[in-house]
C-alpha cells in the first residue's frame, strides 16, 4: 500500500497501515523508505548475530534483527519507529508480536552510505534519550565498531574498536564479540570469487 494522502506528520497508527513488504522507518513523523542492504551490510549483521545469539542461548535476553519495528513509546500517536540492524532485548515485556515497545537493551546500527548520517547523529540522539543501555555504530567502510555506553541519561564513547581486536559487551557480563570473524576479506566463500571476462 502507498503511504497515505501526504501530511505534515505520520504517527504509529499511520505506519501499521502501510505494506509489510516495504521497510520503513519513522523518524519525528517523517517517513524513510529503507534500501535493501548490500551484501557485506547483510554478512556483518549475520555474523554479529550469530555471536550474540551463541552467547544468549539459554540466557534470559534475546537478539533480533532487522527487519523489527521498535517503537520507543507504546502510544499509538509515537511518531518514531525505528528499525535496527540488531537489537538486544532482556526484559520480554518489551516484546509484543508487532516488535519492541520501549528502549532495547542494546542496539547495533551497520553504516551504509544513505543511513551514515542518521545513524550516527538523529538516531544517536534519539537511542540515548530513550535510554537504550549500549549502542554500536559498525562501519563496513573503515571495518570498525564503535561503543557507547549510557552514563547519567547521555552516552559515553567507550572505543573505536579495530577489525583485529575483540569487544566486551558491557550489557552482558562475559560477552565478547570477534571482530575478526565480523569483517571477513570477502563476503563470498573462495569458491564463489569469479573473475572479470
Amino acid at each position: 500500500m502507498p503511504l497515505p494522502k501526504e501530511k505534515e506528520r505520520y504517527t504509529y497508527t499511520d505506519y501499521i497501515t502501510w505494506d509489510d513488504n516495504e521497510r520503513w522507518e519513522l523518524i519525528y513523523g517523517v517517513p524513510y523508505m529503507m534500501a535493501p542492504p548490500s551484501l557485506p551490510h547483510q554478512g556483518i549483521s549475520l555474523e554479529l548475530s550469530r555471536q550474540l545469539g551463541n552467547f544468549l542461548q539459554n540466557k534470559p535476553c534475546k537478539v533480533f534483527t532487522a527487519p523489527i519495528g521498535v517503537r520507543l513509546t507504546a502510544d499509538a500517536n509515537d511518531d518514531t519507529v525505528l528499525q535496527p540492524d540488531i537489537v538486544v532485548v532482556c526484559d520480554y515485556a518489551k516484546l509484543d508480536n508487532k516488535g519492541v515497545i520501549g528502549a532495547p537493551d542494546m542496539v547495533v546500527e551497520i553504516l551504509s552510505p544513505s543511513t551514515a548520517r542518521v545513524d550516527r547523529f538523529e538516531k544517536f540522539r534519539i537511542y540515548e534519550s530513550a535510554g537504550v543501555r549500549e549502542y554500536w555504530i559498525v562501519d563496513p567502510e573503515s571495518r570498525t565498531a564503535q561503543v557507547h555506553i549510557l552514563d547519567n541519561e547521555k552516552f559515553n564513547f567507550i572505543k573505536t574498536y579495530r577489525d583485529n581486536e575483540t569487544v566486551p559487551v558491557h550489557v552482558l557480563d562475559g560477552c565478547t564479540i570477534s571482530l575478526p570473524d565480523t569483517f571477513p576479506d570477502s563476503p563470498f566463500p573462495d569458491s564463489l570469487q569469479t573473475s572479470s571476462p
